[in-house]
C-alpha cells in the first residue's frame, strides 16, 4: 500500500531517476516531470502529497512552479522542497518567501533526501495537540514548565535561548536563516543585528555542552536543529 505520491521534477533524466529511487523503498508512489509546464498538468491529474523541483528548467522553471502552487487554493498545501545546486543566501530566502518549505543542495545523498522529505511531511501535516515535552537524544525539553535537562542534568537557560531552542527543534532539519530567526525568536520591536543570534547560539550551545550538537551551524546561511537520522 502506497504511503503516498511525490512529484520530481526535474529536466535531468538521471536526477529525476535518483530521486525516485530514495523515495520508493519508502513505499511512496512518484511521478515525473521535465519542467514546470509538465508538472503543473501532473499536479492537476496526481495531487501529490508532496513536490520535489529543481529550480533552473526550461519552459517554466522552479520558482515561477512555486508560485503557481501556491497560488492554486486547490494545490497552495502541497508541501514544496527545492532541488538545486543554488547555495547563495539570498537565493534560498527567495525560494522561503515563494512558500517553499525546504532546499536540498546537489549533490545530495538518498538518506538526507529521505530525512528532509520526513522533516517536511511531519511539519506540514494536520496540527495535532502540541506535545507537552521535546526529546532529542539526551535533551529534554519541557515546554509547559520551561525547563530543559541534558542527560538528566537540569540546565539553565533565559527566556530568550529557551525560546530559540523551542523554535529549532520544534522543527528538526528545517535551517533557518538569523533574519527568520530574529522574526520568530527575538522580534523586530528594537534594532536586532544578525550577530545577536550568533552570540545566544554560542550561549546556547555552551550551557547545553554535548546537547549543544543537536544545533548545527549551516555556513552562509543560518542554522538548523538536527534530525535523529543526522545524528
Amino acid at each position: 500500500m502506497s504511503k503516498g505520491t511525490v512529484l520530481v521534477v526535474d529536466d535531468s533524466p538521471l536526477i529525476r531517476q535518483v530521486v525516485a529511487d530514495a523515495f520508493q523503498p519508502m513505499g511512496y508512489t512518484v511521478f515525473l516531470a521535465a519542467d514546470g509546464s509538465e508538472a503543473l498538468r501532473k499536479i492537476a491529474e496526481s495531487n501529490p502529497d508532496l513536490i520535489v523541483a529543481d529550480i533552473l528548467m526550461p519552459v517554466m522553471d522552479g520558482w515561477r512552479l512555486c508560485e503557481e502552487v501556491r497560488r492554486t487554493p486547490a494545490f497552495s498545501h502541497i508541501p514544496f522542497i527545492f532541488l538545486t545546486t543554488e547555495q547563495e543566501a539570498q537565493k534560498r530566502v527567495r525560494g522561503l518567501r515563494l512558500g517553499a518549505d525546504d532546499y536540498v543542495t546537489k549533490p545530495f545523498s538518498p538518506r538526507e533526501l529521505a530525512a528532509r522529505l520526513k522533516a517536511v511531511l511531519r511539519r506540514t501535516s494536520p496540527q495535532q495537540p502540541p506535545p507537552e515535552f521535546l526529546r532529542r537524544g539526551g535533551l529534554t525539553i519541557d515546554l509547559a514548565r520551561h525547563e530543559v535537562a541534558c542527560d538528566g542534568e537540569p540546565v539553565t537557560l533565559t527566556a530568550t535561548e529557551f525560546r530559540l531552542l523551542q523554535f529549532l527543534a520544534g522543527r528538526p532539519g528545517r535551517v533557518y536563516s538569523r533574519s527568520e530567526i530574529i522574526d520568530g525568536v527575538l522580534g523586530r520591536e528594537v534594532a536586532v543585528l544578525d550577530r545577536t543570534v550568533d552570540v545566544h547560539i554560542m550561549s546556547l550551545r555552551r550551557k547545553l555542552g554535548g546537547c549543544g550538537d543537536w544545533i548545527e551551524t549551516v555556513r552562509g546561511f543560518g542554522y538548523k536543529f538536527l534530525e535523529e537520522e543526522e545524528q
